[in-house]
């Protein structure tokens, strides 16, 4: 039976984690520990925690007393590291919390768990899964191949600056201590619980509200995408089968512009949600100016997970999409209380 601590639980790809994880293995032990920041929020995590299986703890990775704590009495054999501070645009404003969160709040994380199974043993079924992103990397031209888990670091913003940073902590334990560490690097998530500040439930969430789409410089910047639950199954598959002190780079293939990732989720939009405000929806697209040091283009080889480890994304990027708009449709209460407005049933 694995006992986890996930951090960052609450968030988006944690919360669909933990969701995943306890109907594939109803009988392991969750313990969730969240800050509960502006992006976290305890109540996606609601029925789960009526199963006995799940503790959610609010503190901080940065915490080491508390994270001590926890690892011993919960006799933790197993990290999930989803807490971090993520978007871009925070991370130009105010550095310092990506820096302290992403790189502290990590290394306060890694080395209470490697005394903690320095204490065990050492067994050799621990794992400590630290989920970083592909960022790190840095950007790619139009017609570079995709980045593979041996490219060069090059991170162009705070907030993968620290991401990176972070992932040098990681391999530098295995490294010197042995500590039986993974790391992944997954292209952009999307799917359901996202917080609204990301570019799909941006757009679907102003559609809604008659707001404009802002879209940064001209729309041209490439990214590669997979559906959330395509991510948690990698993580299980990775979990239960990856060698310790190994990376692997999580992607889908599946590239598109920014603009056209937009378009398509106006139609979609015009075709599920006939009362929006304005139609053609495409009629709120407005370009605004490019964010410093925008990365043109992102793309991840996975095809070490997939030959390796036997991982491959399931979900069709049009199907996705088409459930991710109907699940912010169908849970309008959710979203309006992360963006602090009232219920308004639309017809």
């Amino acid at each position: 039976m694995n006992r986890l601590l996930v951090t960052g639980g609450a968030g988006f790809i944690g919360t669909n984690f933990v969701k995943y994880w306890l109907e594939q293995y109803p009988g392991d032990r969750l313990v969730v520990l969240d800050v509960l920041t502006y992006a976290g929020c305890r109540a996606n995590l609601a029925e789960e925690l009526k199963r006995p299986q799940l503790r959610f703890v609010r503190g901080d990775i940065g915490d080491r007393a508390l994270v001590d704590t926890l690892l011993r009495t919960e006799s933790l054999n197993g990290v999930v590291h989803f807490a971090a501070e993520s978007h871009v645009d925070r991370s130009i404003v105010a550095p310092d919390q990506f820096v302290q969160t992403n790189v502290v709040g990590t290394y306060t994380l890694l080395d209470a768990f490697y005394h903690h199974w320095v204490e065990q043993k050492r067994p050799a079924s621990y794992r400590f899964l630290h989920v970083s992103t592909d960022e790190v990397y840095g950007s790619l031209s139009p017609d570079a191949p995709a980045f593979t888990e041996s490219s060069p670091y090059a991170p162009n913003s705070p907030y993968s600056a620290s991401k990176a940073g972070s992932d040098h902590l990681v391999r530098a334990y295995h490294r010197t201590y042995g500590l039986p560490t993974l790391t992944t690097h997954s292209s952009n998530n999307y799917g359901a619980y996202q917080y609204p500040e990301k570019l799909i439930p941006l757009m679907i969430l102003n559609m809604l509200q008659g707001k404009p789409l802002p879209v940064y410089g001209d729309g041209q910047n490439v990214r590669d995408w997979v559906e959330v639950g395509d991510h948690c199954r990698a993580l299980d598959t990775i979990l239960s089968r990856g060698v310790p002190g190994e990376v692997y780079n999580l992607g889908s293939n599946i590239e598109i512009r920014n603009i056209d990732l937009v378009h398509q989720l106006c139609d979609l939009m015009d075709e599920l949600a006939p009362y929006v405000p304005m139609r053609p929806t495409r009629q709120l697209i407005t370009f605004v100016r490019d964010r410093p040091g925008h990365d043109f283009r992102y793309s991840l080889n996975s095809h070490k997970a997939e030959t390796v480890l036997g991982w491959l994304p399931t979900q069709s990027f049009q199907e996705g999409l088409r459930q991710t708009v109907l699940w912010y449709l169908h849970h309008e209460d959710w979203w309006r209380s992360r963006l602090g407005t009232g219920s308004r049933k639309q017809p």
